[in-house]
């Protein structure tokens, strides 16, 4: 069972990028990005489809994002440049999955889809979910049809463990096939998403210890 004493990580910093807590702040240029990224994730995210949200609702979500990373209850995190002068995406180390198990999610930037972000994070991530949180098995979900993301788990050694029928709710009463992969603590050493170079920081700045906590 994941132990609450273990550290919050609310900052990370790989190579090239910066993914972190959101912050209310962070509002307007998330708002831009997804404005600038929408017809390019309604395919595959259901609340990309519509109207864009206003500045206002992208305000008030980052609050429920915030509070709810700042009593453990989800990790909502957002994709920057090094210099945080760029929002290249969101993702996120979610706990629906239950107390021991973390599950990755993703969206890109239109305009930075392709040049491997995604992989980065989600590698970032998975280091995360298992040298600090502590995680028995970590997920990540897409659509059969969403090559891109598919390739993101299969590149990090994640195993297609299955493809369950309508899983994923798409709006409109529609649900899509979900293909589920995973990975479990004695395969990650091996696995590529371990060899990436990450630092993690707690909620006032001070560095996290990588390496499994038991």
């Amino acid at each position: 069972m994941i132990e609450r004493q273990r550290p919050t990580v609310y900052r990370i910093e790989t190579p090239r990028l910066v993914v972190r807590c959101w912050e209310p702040q962070d509002a307007p240029l998330l708002n831009t990005a997804i404005r600038a990224s929408w017809d390019h994730l309604g395919p595959w995210m259901p609340w990309a489809r519509g109207e864009p949200p206003a500045l206002e609702d992208t305000v008030a979500l980052l609050r429920r994002w915030r509070g709810a990373f700042d009593f453990d209850q989800d990790f909502t995190y957002a994709i920057f440049s090094r210099d945080e002068s760029q929002v290249l995406g969101s993702t996120g180390l979610h706990t629906r999955g239950g107390t021991c198990v973390r599950e990755i999610g993703y969206w890109v930037h239109v305009d930075h889809a392709g040049l491997g972000y995604a992989t980065e994070t989600s590698a970032a991530l998975t280091r995360v979910a298992f040298e600090i949180v502590g995680a028995r098995r970590v997920e990540i979900h897409c659509l059969p049809h969403n090559a891109r993301s598919a390739a993101v788990a299969r590149k990090l050694g994640y195993t297609h463990e299955a493809t369950l029928r309508e899983r994923l709710d798409e709006g409109n009463g529609t649900y899509g096939d979900a293909m589920i992969w995973t990975m479990l603590p004695d395969e990650y050493p091996d696995s590529p998403a371990s060899r990436v170079e990450i630092t993690a920081f707690d909620v006032i700045g001070r560095t996290i210890s990588l390496g499994a906590l038991t």
